[in-house]
């Protein structure tokens, strides 16, 4: 039985991913700080959900503490790592950049620490669609420049693949970097736009639409982002012989290391997926037109052609099911 050692296994995506693990019979080790960005308790019900199975264990505390992950890599021996901790969201970032100085930079760096006294068989760790700024050519390929992000946010999870790159040449520790586009749906995040624009129209609020609607987005449902992940695990990179890469390939020709996009390769107007919430809720939005706000970007879009070309696998779900599947779930948390 393998171990896979999963960072932010209480938040949205790693209780997913942790879950889909313990399903294909992995031992799991949980690590997660429960933090007070969002709602604790929503962690928490995550977490004592996979507590229910033998195969998991619960470390609740920071990635970024000195030593933490290097004991946990001692004793554990983790063949698999699925680093997902981080702090999340764009906007926040303006506003408590420190916080993603710590968690993403020191943390990845406590991470790869560790993997190179203990070297796992591959890291798998999460960056961003945000990390292709302000790249306005689409769809987003791998092997696209990605040289000007637009958020503090963005900019740290790019240090993080610069960063994972090195170790990986260095040590030869093999790394898949995933840059993931607008996850959501079930037992996601509160301050996503599908939680906060559910929550409104139920309670007869408006919802602020920014850029007066003209955003487009990759949304990728939280199914489709866990099985594009299981199926990576076992699409391990190595280093090329000569530093020859096959064209499409954003595999590294010094390193075992590579990026792949996981997304839904469908670009869906704003205005279109809150046609597909208020369908779903049965309630039309009072619709609060906005500015851009700092550090967004206009609109993102995938292309999973090395996805599908490592593992056989491309993202499916349409947004007005994935969304009527969150709003059931909402309801029923809720009981509204």
């Amino acid at each position: 039985m393998k171990t896979v050692l999963v960072t932010g296994s209480a938040g949205f995506i790693g209780s997913f991913v942790s879950q889909r693990l313990l399903d294909d019979g992995f031992r799991v080790i949980g690590l997660d700080a429960m933090t007070d960005y969002y709602d604790v308790a929503l962690k928490q019900r995550r977490q004592q959900r996979l507590l229910q199975n033998e195969r998991f264990r619960a470390v609740n505390d920071y990635v970024e503490t000195p030593g933490l992950l290097m004991g946990l890599f001692e004793k554990e021996r983790p063949q698999i790592v699925v680093h997902l901790a981080a702090q999340a969201g764009v906007r926040y970032s303006i506003e408590a950049p420190r916080a993603y100085l710590e968690s993403n930079i020191c943390g990845t760096f406590e991470l790869l620490e560790a993997a190179r006294a203990f070297p796992p068989e591959h890291m798998l760790l999460a960056s961003t669609s945000s990390a292709y700024g302000a790249n306005t050519q689409m769809p987003y390929r791998e092997t696209d420049k990605a040289d000007h992000q637009m958020s503090f946010y963005a900019a740290t999870k790019k240090a993080t693949e610069t960063m994972a790159h090195s170790y990986a040449h260095l040590f030869d520790l093999p790394v898949t970097m995933f840059r993931f586009f607008t996850v959501y749906g079930p037992w996601g995040r509160p301050d996503m736009a599908l939680f906060k624009f559910t929550s409104a129209i139920l309670n007869g609020e408006p919802i602020d639409v920014y850029n007066h609607g003209n955003m487009k987005r990759d949304f990728t449902y939280i199914d489709d982002l866990v099985e594009g992940i299981r199926r990576l695990i076992d699409a391990v990179p190595v280093r090329p012989e000569g530093g020859n890469v096959p064209d499409g390939d954003s595999l590294s020709p010094v390193a075992p290391w590579r990026i792949v996009n996981i997304g839904n390769s469908e670009i869906v107007q704003l205005g279109d997926f809150i046609s597909a919430i208020e369908t779903a809720l049965g309630r039309t939005a009072q619709r609060n037109m906005m500015e851009i706000q700092p550090g967004d970007v206009p609109a993102t879009w995938a292309d999973t052609a090395l996805l599908q070309e490592l593992t056989g696998f491309k993202p499916r779900t349409r947004v007005e099911e994935g969304v009527a599947r969150f709003v059931a779930w909402y309801r029923d948390y809720y009981q509204v």
